[in-house]
């Protein structure tokens, strides 16, 4: 009789954890990848947060606009508007953050564009920052942002010779935006994925120390419906081929959140004549400015002017 009694009490305890564990990997893992304003999503981004961003100056110095973008879905998102130092501007480029960044973490970037002839854009990408919107679509929608971004900074502040720079998911965002819309005018692409659905099965992989495609990819299916998008089009490696504007790739070589090999991945689908790839090979992720140094932003810069002197 107590044997029953215990067989049924086991089996009980069985069902409530099996229809726990259901409704956790259905309704509340798949939140963690995309769901950006939550705490515990944190623990799912790639990126570790250093001090690894320009020091900014007086900021009296330089000449800033707050713009306001709506989106193809109505949210509001918020821009800053950084206007070159130099009487002869050279272009304007879109700064897109990572997953642990703002736009705030490009004030001191602006200032070193500004004062080599450079307007700048710092977008606080949805659900980050003073942006609306809860959810990360890793460039499904944001590419879709970047574009009604675009034509507001040609359409109400005459600005021309428009480029793209972001690091990781905002490196990802590059690759895609410059693949679907030909208005950009180059780019610099740093420590990008190669998909979505890829670099979730090596999330798995590096702290579980196994991978279950079947189940990382339904959870990112499952992100993708409560989210509203299609996580196989988050796809920078797909972009990559329709890209054909100067583009500059760059990777750490000791990146471990994202390898290496998805940035020469990403670089060999490029179509562009025009195309570098720089490895800093001492740096990780989100430390390229720092291990890079001065060496860094003198090549950034050199590609950034050849593209000043091609537009004229």
């Amino acid at each position: 009789m107590k044997k029953n009694r215990k067989t049924k009490f086991i089996k009980r305890v069985l069902l409530i954890l099996t229809i726990a564990g259901l409704i956790l990997i259905h309704f509340v893992f798949p939140r963690f990848i995309m769901q950006t304003r939550n705490p515990i999503a944190q623990l799912f981004k790639t990126e570790k947060v250093i001090n690894a961003q320009l020091e900014s100056n007086d900021n009296s110095k330089f000449k800033r606009k707050k713009l306001t973008i709506i989106t193809f879905d109505n949210l509001k998102l918020s821009a800053l508007l950084t206007y070159s130092s130099l009487q002869n501007t050279k272009g304007t480029i879109i700064l897109l953050h990572g997953s642990s960044h703002n736009k705030d973490h490009f004030l001191g970037l602006s200032e070193f564009l500004a004062t080599n002839g450079f307007n700048s854009v710092a977008l606080d990408s949805r659900g980050f920052g003073e942006s609306e919107g809860q959810f990360l679509t890793y460039g499904v929608k944001e590419t879709k942002d970047i574009q009604t971004l675009i034509s507001q900074l040609i359409k109400d502040e005459n600005l021309g010779n428009i480029g793209l720079w972001g690091q990781s998911i905002g490196g990802a965002f590059t690759l895609q935006a410059m693949g679907m819309d030909k208005r950009i005018k180059y780019g610099i692409a740093e420590s990008s994925y190669k998909n979505l659905k890829t670099n979730i099965q090596y999330y798995f992989k590096r702290h579980a120390g196994f991978n279950l495609e079947l189940f990382s990819n339904y959870l990112v299916d499952r992100a993708g419906r409560i989210a509203d998008f299609n996580p196989d089009d988050a796809n920078p490696y797909k972009y990559s081929e329709n890209i054909t504007q100067p583009i500059l790739v760059v990777h750490g070589g000791k990146d471990k959140p994202i390898p290496i090999t998805n940035g020469k991945a990403n670089f060999s689908r490029i179509k562009s004549i025009d195309k570098e790839f720089i490895e800093i090979e001492s740096a990780g992720h989100s430390d390229l400015w720092e291990t890079g140094g001065e060496d860094y932003f003198n090549s950034v810069l050199k590609f950034l002017n050849r593209q000043a002197l091609s537009s004229n």
